[in-house]
């Protein structure tokens, strides 16, 4: 096949590290990283980024897109804009907040026909895992879901309960038995239960609400199922601290573990949010200080695997100066790659170490072996980021459908110049292209 673009920059992210390069496109794939100064192909057209980092297209896959159904919300139109605007290349959607779930193959076909014509990105589904929809879990994990979200507390909406314990280990021994994954928000009900019940806007009430000790319990429950039944599990959105000795202890035992954090969780600190502000809200909450210096030494030495926006956005009238009753969610997606570069380069990691957790090992946990690396063979997915420029965040600025950010005023570090998906340019100088993105399922 003949080469038809050449991407080239005097810094390219690769598996081997970053380097000098010239990245060569034909038919929507990579199939040469060339030395820079590697003569371009009779008919290629050139692209150079001149000192501007060329990195592989980020994957988030921890993404509430809620389309349809709660399109006033979100959707996949401003969804997949503020993905790509941020760096993102690909995104797998939750179950949930979406009317109707994501518990059925009906629908998730009505799911990807409203998402097929609207996304700018590569969209992949989660399916989820109720306690009445054992008999669903195979056919869905036929139909192409890359996995089935749990929760282990109220989920917020009434049309996607939790599981008791019985429900979990019964809905895990089917997804184990056909090779899938079960992917938990795991937060305790009983301890969530016993703690304070504390309303208003206060923030340190609120965090009192949801104390670590959930998810640790939580979680050691978590490993103890999944333990005896040798099943695959994932720890969404890990926020306590506490609990990464159980999760350290679990994977030196070979109990088939990953986990996952968040930007919010890496970036802001329980003492810096101020009362009545629930832009900050979370479940499980942002939490101090010196809880957020232990998930980065997790994430330095793999306790933690990866690094995902859990994008939750909602109406701007859902978010309440009472942290009791206001929506849970923060939204994050154009915002992700900077605000977690920004911190990271701070404590002494590198863009490398940013792409391995957001863009490879993401891509890595749904088996999107064709994304999350710049080498021949992967699709010829982008984002090119100036890293050393910064921009103070404007809430008018962002794509998201509803312009409320836990980030506003803040000023981060990387700019992204341009998005690339399949070697189309589909961000550019903050104009668009038309939608480009395909509907990606497991089997394929």
């Amino acid at each position: 096949m003949n080469v038809e673009l050449v991407l080239r920059s005097t810094r390219v992210i690769t598996p081997e590290g970053t380097r000098a390069a010239s990245v060569a496109v034909a038919g929507g794939k990579i199939v040469a990283v060339d030395a820079y100064d590697a003569e371009v192909p009779d008919g290629a057209r050139l692209e150079d980024f001149g000192d501007d980092t060329l990195l592989p297209g980020l994957v988030d896959t921890h993404v509430h897109v809620n389309d349809p159904g709660r399109t006033e919300w979100e959707g996949f139109w401003t969804a997949t804009r503020a993905a790509a605007a941020g760096g993102i290349t690909t995104l797998v959607d939750m179950p949930l907040n979406s009317l109707p779930p994501t518990t059925t193959v009906d629908n998730l076909r009505t799911k990807q026909d409203v998402a097929r014509a609207k996304a700018h990105i590569d969209v992949g589904f989660w399916g989820g895992a109720l306690p009445d929809n054992v008999k669903d879990l195979k056919p869905l994990h036929d139909a192409g879901v890359y996995g089935f979200k749990c929760f282990l507390s109220p989920s917020g909406v009434d049309e996607f309960p939790e599981l008791n314990q019985d429900q979990l280990t019964a809905s895990m021994a089917e997804i184990a038995g056909f090779g899938g994954l079960l992917i938990v928000h795991a937060e305790d009900p009983h301890e969530l239960d016993a703690a304070p019940h504390k309303s208003g806007p206060k923030y340190a009430d609120y965090l009192q609400t949801r104390p670590r000790i959930s998810e640790d319990t939580a979680i050691e429950g978590l490993i103890a199922v999944a333990k005896r039944l040798g099943a695959r599990v994932h720890v969404l959105h890990l926020s306590s601290s506490d609990a990464l000795p159980l999760i350290a202890a679990a994977k030196r035992e070979g109990v088939r573990l990953t986990v996952e954090t968040c930007p919010h969780y890496l970036t802001l600190t329980a003492e810096e949010v101020p009362d009545g502000a629930s832009e900050f809200k979370c479940c499980p909450p942002i939490r101090e200080a010196d809880n957020q210096d232990l998930l980065w030494e997790a994430l330095a030495d793999g306790t933690i695997d990866c690094v995902v926006t859990d994008h939750s956005p909602s109406t701007a009238d859902l978010k309440t100066d009472d942290f009791a009753t206001a929506w849970g969610g923060i939204s994050g997606l154009q915002l992700s790659l900077p605000a977690v570069w920004t911190e990271a380069r701070k404590r002494g990691h590198s863009l490398e170490d940013v792409v391995r957790w957001m863009s490879t090992r993401t891509a890595h946990l749904v088996g999107l072996d064709q994304k999350g690396a710049i080498e021949a063979g992967r699709d010829a997915d982008f984002a090119v980021l100036a890293p050393d420029e910064t921009f103070t965040v404007d809430p008018a600025e962002l794509q998201h459908r509803n312009r409320v950010t836990a980030y506003a005023g803040k000023t981060l570090s990387g700019v992204v110049k341009s998005t690339w998906l399949r070697g189309e340019r589909i961000l550019h100088g903050g104009e668009f292209s038309e939608p480009a993105g395909r509907l990606l399922e497991r089997n394929n």
